[in-house]
């Protein structure tokens, strides 16, 4: 087992667009309207047509 590595190579700088500061809390979802009834990210399936169609 390899073991995993916790200190940067030698000679690693920061970018300076890296920060320190901690991420941002995720907002809460926004439950929309959907204008055609169901909504295909909380069932799964788009429908076109009257026909359920997946990518």
């Amino acid at each position: 087992m390899t073991e995993r590595a916790t200190k940067r190579p030698e000679g690693f700088r920061k970018p300076p667009h890296w920060t320190n500061d901690p991420a941002p809390k995720p907002q809460a979802a926004k439950d929309e309207l959907d204008p055609d009834g169901i909504s295909p990210t909380r069932y799964g399936d788009w429908v076109q047509k009257g026909i359920a169609v997946d990518f």
